[in-house]
């Protein structure tokens, strides 16, 4: 199977998800954290990954007669390479950011439905900006992310640290006004606002803590 094919299921995501930070656990500990999908079905899943080496087994152990994996994540084969990337279609873009999408929706549900839940004190955001940028800006912003969140990536679990699903996406809404070669007008101060925001959406008190 090749890596999009393989990487390209929700169920899949969310393994890749729940053994990030060196964990290294067993297929009955990942139902366990993948609660609302089948024990069937998360098994099947846990044998295509490894299958496909993107889990590796870490040890083994023999409980009540029977052998008990326990599986680590591959980093390096757990995500697509620039050139696969180059070569998908655009409907294969279609299927990937869906599947996105359907993992990022299952967590964020699975989250809710935790008796521990509070998206206040968890500082939950989905926040959404649209805004004009040009190309050095953009890469400029992407490097700047990258720079923020890295560092992160290779955190252990401990007493002091909840795992965090962050998953950035962007992608050009409009294309470039023409230059018209004309002045542009001076850009006036937005007036203040309440309920929802110019783009429709609610709006949520600006808070240093939040994305």
């Amino acid at each position: 199977m090749d890596p999009f094919e393989l990487l390209a299921h929700p169920v899949r995501l969310r393994v890749i998800h729940a053994m990030r930070g060196g964990r290294e656990l067993t297929t009955a500990e990942l139902c366990d954290r993948i609660r609302d999908v089948s024990k069937a079905t998360v098994y099947r899943h846990v044998d295509a990954l490894a299958a496909g080496g993107v889990l590796e087994v870490a040890r083994e152990q023999r409980v009540r007669g029977a052998v008990e994996r326990h599986y680590r994540l591959r980093r390096d084969h757990a995500g697509i390479d620039p050139e696969t990337a180059g070569s998908l279609s655009p409907d294969d873009h279609r299927r990937a950011f869906a599947t996105a999408l359907t993992a990022l929706a299952a967590e964020f549900t699975a989250y809710l439905d935790r008796d521990t839940a509070d998206p206040v004190a968890d500082l939950v955001g989905y926040r959404q900006h649209a805004v004009w940028l040009s190309p050095g800006e953009l890469r400029g912003m992407i490097v700047g992310m990258r720079e923020a969140i890295a560092p992160q990536l290779a955190n252990e679990p401990s007493p002091d640290r909840t795992q965090y699903l962050i998953s950035p996406i962007l992608f050009p809404l409009e294309a470039a006004p023409a230059d018209t070669g004309g002045d542009r007008p001076a850009a006036s101060a937005p007036a203040p606002t309440s309920g929802n925001g110019s783009d429709g959406s609610p709006t949520q008190p600006e808070r240093p803590d939040r994305p």
